[in-house]
């Protein structure tokens, strides 16, 4: 079971962000500004996480040194503030469906970053090696063909719950026009492209400093005030600033302790665990939900193509967690195996691995 808990909590954590990006896009849609949209949804984590690192780690957390705080100040910045920013920027010019698309390219950027960095390694002469680079490429296949093909569409049952139409006294902010659907993917992709380097850095940053909920809240709180100072200087406006009992509190609450709180948290133990690729790898999953939330609950139709995506996705999800488990295993054989000696525990270990 111990070792099943890494797969289980990155399935949570797109299950999460599934989530995320249909109350983002229902409350963008309403008129709220995505720039005050993100300094509330960290003012929400802050709120929940500090306390509970104050509590469970202050005592046992390691010394913060000037250093390792300004990494964690530029990690808050890159991949908390300015991602969640221009996502939200994208979102506006977008749909849910594309967001979740578009974050099948993490798993592209992070591997490279890894790589260049020296985290990952890929043995192109290996099965492993030629397993993870086939799957990466199955994965922007699917990407691509949710992108680019539609096909013949059918309709789930619809629940209404997200159903949203805009207010007369509030103009959409979307735009149906190309050149804004082109700058959203553009925007999508460079939103990605933090996150990905805020993943392989979060890595590094871990090993100095291994408190992982002071670590999280820690970059929640920083985010507060860089999102704030963003938001102030975009945003003027006092009516954009008040909440409501309505879809705006909804999301703030959900993507604040919901996604920011529990996510990140999970993130960082998963990117301790398993390393920065393995959690980039499960990010097409979050599609296959949001696909199929969008029609349940915007009520949207699902086409041919995003079922066939979704299959390409899975697939190559699978073949780089097979490539890296199955490299994970023959170093631990190396491992086993001396030159001259064969380890009794290591030869039993290897029997029951086997036979299960």
């Amino acid at each position: 079971m111990e070792k099943k808990k890494p797969y289980l909590a990155v399935i949570l954590v797109q299950c999460i962000y599934a989530g995320m990006f249909l109350v983002s896009k229902a409350a963008f849609d309403g008129g709220m500004n995505n720039f005050v949209f993100v300094f509330y949804r960290q003012a929400a984590a802050t709120v929940l996480l500090v306390p509970l690192a104050l509590f469970f780690e202050w005592r046992t957390a390691p010394p913060l040194s000037l250093v390792t705080f300004c990494k964690i100040f530029m990690l808050s910045l890159i991949g908390i503030t300015l991602s969640l920013d221009v996502n939200g920027i994208a979102l506006v010019y977008t749909s849910a469906t594309l967001a979740a698309a578009t974050t099948n390219c993490l798993p592209v950027i992070t591997f490279f970053i890894a790589v260049l960095l020296r985290m990952e390694a890929l043995k192109l002469k290996t099965i492993a090696g030629l397993a993870k680079l086939v799957g990466i490429l199955i994965c922007l296949a699917g990407a691509l063909t949710l992108a680019f093909y539609k096909g013949p569409h059918f309709k789930l049952f619809c629940l209404h719950l997200f159903d949203h139409h805009h207010s007369p006294t509030l103009p959409s902010r979307t735009s149906s026009g190309p050149e804004a659907w082109i700058k959203g993917c553009l925007l999508m992709l460079l939103s990605n492209t933090f996150w990905g380097l805020w993943l392989v850095l979060q890595g590094l940053v871990l090993k100095k400093y291994p408190s992982k909920l002071l670590f999280t809240a820690l970059q929640c709180l920083l985010s507060t005030f860089q999102s704030f100072a963003i938001a102030i200087g975009v945003e003027r406006d006092p009516h954009q600033w008040r909440l409501g009992w309505n879809l705006r509190l909804l999301a703030v609450a959900y993507c604040g302790i919901v996604v920011t709180g529990v996510t990140y948290y999970l993130q960082a133990w998963v990117i301790e665990a398993k390393g920065p690729v393995f959690l980039a790898m499960s990010t097409p999953l979050n599609l296959v939900f949001t696909i199929f939330c969008s029609a349940v609950l915007l009520c949207q139709f699902i086409t041919t193509g995003s079922l066939l995506g979704g299959v390409l996705l899975i697939v190559g999800l699978y073949s780089v967690l097979w490539g890296k488990t199955r490299e994970q295993r023959m170093m631990d054989d190396e491992n086993c195996l001396p030159a001259h000696h064969v380890d009794k525990g290591c030869t039993e270990l290897k029997v029951v691995d086997d036979a299960s």
